[in-house]
Parts: structure tokens; C-alpha cells; sequence
């Protein structure tokens, strides 16, 4: 009888205290800032359904994201706004082989504030006088002002707005610049534009002025966690997890 009710106080943890918790697994998701307000939902809807997984997003510009995983930083799974960024950390072999994948597109558009009253139907626009200050992303670093160069460049007003330019750390904080009228314009995705109510859409760029806006992600080689890290991208590329980027304004990507 001792036995027994050692056993069963064992067994229900009164004995040595409440039985321990399975731990949680544990995922860092480095992501393109653009992709902030879809995957913020996705994260949540994923790991309402998987209690045992636990989910940190990092946002930021793709490629200041790109030089942290390339120096070491503990991340899972990288999505990127460009595939020159995911093409870097590949020829470095930092990319989990067989991950990789195209996951969405995104349009190039020009937005100014919504009380504005400067006339911009077109890009070429830009270059009028009484267009100040324009936003656009860092080149070097921010995909948005990649695409951004690629289009004035197309066009042959690179220099005339580039003496204007206003260049910001991420697409987001273009998107700022304008909602709060510090800039006269900028240059964001269609889907920066449908989130905020503070901008409006003057006019989106020529689809053969710039490269497609590919937003590619994969699992790092060096995850803790591959298996998860599997999984949550196959539902971010699944179609729930899409029906959620959809609903943002995104298309997307064909496999």
C-alpha cells in the first residue's frame, strides 16, 4: 500500500514537485520588413495550432538581415524582398539544401502623401521642380531602393532624383517619410501602400523598368531546429499561410 501510493503521488508530481513541461521548440524568422503585418497573423495563427512551437520574428531591411545571418547570427529561416540577398548567403553555403523557394511577388509604386496636391501621374514626375524630397530605400541594403534605382535608372531620371533623395534604412521608414509629409514622395511595394491610410498611390511602376519583385525564403544550415523550421515554411508556402499573404496584397509566387 506504501508502494502503491508512492507510485500514484509520483505519478500525479506531488511527490517531487509538478512533472516538468515539454519544452517548446523555438524558431527566429529574420524577415523582410515588408512582410511585417502578413506574418505577424501567419505567426500567430501557425503557433495557435502548435502551442509547442514558439516563433521570433526579426524584421529589417533584407540586406542588413543578409550580413547578420552571415555572421553568425542564430537564425532559422530567412525571407528575403529580393533573391540578391538569398543568392548571397547560397553561394556561401549558408542555405539548408532543398529549402529554398520562391514565396511571393510584389509591385513597385510610387506613393505620395494623401493631402498632397502635387501632380504625379508618372515616375518621370520626380523631376519637376516643385517635387523637393523623395523617399527611397538605401540601394545597398533595402530591395525597395534596388528596385527603386533599377526604375529611375530605366527611365534616365536616376540623377535628377537622387539629388533630391531621402534615403531610408528599410521600405517601412520610406513609407513613414511620406505618411507624416517630411517628403514630397516616395517609392515603396503596393503592399506598403495598402496598409497605411496616411498615402495614396500616384502611379505604379512599368513591369520592364525593373526586376520582378521576388520574395524568395529558405531554412538556414545552421538552424537548431531544421525540422520545424521545415514545417513552418511549407505553411507559409502552403495554402493558408498564402491565403494570409493574399490577403495583404501579395501574389503568389508559381512554384
Amino acid at each position: 500500500m506504501i508502494l502503491l501510493g508512492l507510485t500514484l503521488a509520483a505519478g500525479s508530481g506531488f511527490a517531487g514537485g509538478p512533472l516538468p513541461r515539454a519544452a517548446k521548440t523555438e524558431l527566429t524568422v529574420s524577415a523582410a520588413i515588408s512582410l511585417k503585418d502578413a506574418l505577424d497573423e501567419a505567426k500567430q495563427l501557425y503557433t495557435s495550432e502548435n502551442p509547442s512551437v514558439s516563433v521570433a520574428l526579426n524584421y529589417g531591411a533584407s540586406g542588413t538581415l543578409q550580413i547578420q545571418i552571415e555572421q553568425g547570427a542564430p537564425v532559422d529561416i530567412f525571407l528575403s524582398a529580393a533573391p540578391k540577398q538569398m543568392d548571397a548567403l547560397d553561394t556561401k553555403g549558408l542555405l539548408l539544401e532543398g529549402t529554398r523557394k520562391n514565396l511571393l511577388l510584389n509591385e513597385v509604386i510610387l506613393v505620395v502623401p494623401k493631402d498632397s496636391t502635387i501632380s504625379i501621374t508618372s515616375f518621370q514626375g520626380l523631376a519637376k521642380p516643385e517635387v523637393k524630397r523623395v523617399a527611397l530605400g538605401e540601394p545597398a541594403t533595402v530591395p525597395a531602393g534596388q528596385y527603386a534605382k533599377e526604375v529611375l535608372t530605366s527611365l534616365g531620371i536616376y540623377d535628377a532624383v537622387n539629388s533630391k533623395a531621402i534615403l531610408a534604412k528599410d521600405v517601412r521608414q520610406v513609407l513613414t517619410y511620406v505618411e507624416t509629409g517630411n517628403v514630397d514622395a516616395g517609392i515603396v511595394y503596393a503592399t506598403d501602400a495598402l496598409s497605411s491610410g496616411k498615402v495614396k498611390v500616384a502611379v505604379t511602376a512599368p513591369a520592364n523598368s525593373h526586376a520582378p519583385v521576388i520574395y524568395p525564403a529558405a531554412v538556414i544550415r545552421a538552424s537548431k531546429n531544421p525540422a520545424a523550421a521545415r514545417q513552418f515554411l511549407d505553411f507559409l508556402s502552403g495554402p493558408r499561410g498564402g491565403a494570409i499573404f493574399q490577403k495583404y496584397g501579395f501574389t503568389l509566387a508559381k512554384p
